[in-house]
């Protein structure tokens, strides 16, 4: 099934406002195993919306529309789409009531403008909005459902993963069945997984692979499409397969793991704690670490030891060692690894050091110049790495990396 997603509001043609609706839709979507024809920015501008509704259906088998179903002058989808369609505007009595109701419940004035949430075409049907004032409606065009939901991305997303879904499911059937898998991978450019897998036979399977960047990540999404349930799924698992063989050890995980949560999982797995220390990452990977649900159970402290004050009073580093090695170096990182272990308590310490720019770097160690160092037990690694991004990459690479690393070790391979 091919659906077009139409998004609306000068916020967003403005560029006062970004986008997220139509990422996470057409997300959704292809998680379902339907494919998005095609995404439209539109302004507030009725003949701008009636254009984009004229083409994405000519393209589309269903339709959805997010944004524009506000009480204010400019919220205009609604009278918009009637007025495409040819269909006259009424007032649904029950929605309305309810929005006086939840105004008065919330203990917030009703003016007259908010009437305007309870207006649809002639012959929609309402869709929930559970969260928010103003509802949804589909409205069905030639055989074909197109699905109107607020743009507010909280309600966009609520509505439409517990009703548009299952609406579309319902309108259309099935054309062929669909499974697929999206594999994460770090270590690999996309360029050199494409190139590794161009010899995969993989239109006589029905199968396709997409590449998504997601720095500093690949994410490889294997689609598998057929005739029969069966075969499409053992279609799948056979390239899966093929890819884990050729892939296996930058492969950190499956559909919606992230690294941190990889981690996490194998720490508490083994029971074991963690302390990390930061300075070029600025705390960072603790950050992520703490995303985690449960983290608490492994994670002891984070600190960021910034200042070289902070290094020595903190973690124990030797005022003396950073003064003839600097604090950006392999002997310092290991230190704070080890420091932050031994303060703390736990079985591991993790700790970063580097120059993330702009200015800072010498000829010795330029700016991306970033150690990163694993203490567990009697044993300490640590490695050095050059990076050439801007400030905000450094940091997100280095705690890429320092979580990828932790986590290579707690699966007892080899930290290269």
């Amino acid at each position: 099934m091919d659906i077009g997603i139409l998004v609306i509001g000068n916020e967003l043609t403005s560029g006062m406002t970004q986008d997220t609706n139509s990422s996470f839709i057409a997300r959704e979507l292809h998680a379902q195993g339907w494919r998005v024809s095609a995404v439209m920015i539109v302004g507030d501008d009725r003949d701008a919306i009636k254009r984009g509704l004229d083409y994405l259906l000519e393209i589309s088998d269903a339709l959805v529309v997010a944004g524009g179903l506000g009480p204010t002058e400019d919220d205009i989808t609604t009278a918009a789409v009637a007025g495409a369609f040819e269909l006259d505007l009424y007032t649904d009595e029950a929605v309305l009531q309810q929005l006086k109701g939840r105004f008065s419940s919330l203990g917030i004035p009703w003016t007259e403008n908010n009437a305007k949430q309870a207006m649809f075409p002639e012959g929609a049907d309402i869709i929930d909005n559970p969260i928010g004032s103003a509802c949804g409606f589909l409205q069905d065009r030639d055989g074909r459902p197109v699905a109107v939901i607020p743009g507010v991305p909280a309600e966009a997303r609520k509505m439409f993963s517990d009703g548009v879904i299952s609406i579309f499911r319902d309108k259309i059937a099935y054309r062929e069945h669909v499974a697929k898998r999206t594999i994460k991978i770090f270590g690999r450019t996309e360029s050199r997984i494409d190139q590794t897998l161009s010899h995969e036979d993989l239109e006589i399977l029905g199968v396709s692979i997409g590449f998504y960047p997601r720095f500093p990540e690949t994410h490889l999404v294997v689609t598998s499409r057929g005739e029969y349930r069966e075969r499409v799924e053992e279609n799948l698992r056979v390239i899966c397969e093929r890819i884990e063989g050729k892939f296996h050890r930058y492969i950190f995980g499956y559909d919606d793991d992230t690294m941190e949560g990889v981690v996490a999982a194998l720490l508490t797995d083994r029971g074991l704690t963690l302390s990390v220390a930061e300075s070029c990452t600025g705390g960072l990977i603790t950050d992520r670490i703490t995303d985690v649900p449960g983290s608490s159970v492994f994670l002891e402290r984070g600190v960021v030891t910034y200042s070289n004050t902070s290094k020595v009073e903190l973690l124990g580093v030797p005022a003396s060692i950073i003064a003839e090695h600097g604090a950006v170096s392999e002997e310092t990182a290991v230190l704070m690894a080890e420091g932050v272990k031994g303060v703390a308590g736990t079985d591991i310490g993790l700790a970063t050091t580097g120059i993330a720019g702009p200015g800072g770097g010498t000829e010795e160690k330029p700016v991306g110049t970033v150690f990163i160092a694993l203490s567990a037990g009697e044993d300490t690694i640590c490695r050095r790495f050059l990076f050439r991004w801007d400030r905000r990459r450094i940091k997100e690479m280095s705690s890429q990396i320092a979580l990828n690393m932790l986590r290579r070790f707690l699966a007892g391979e080899e930290i290269d």
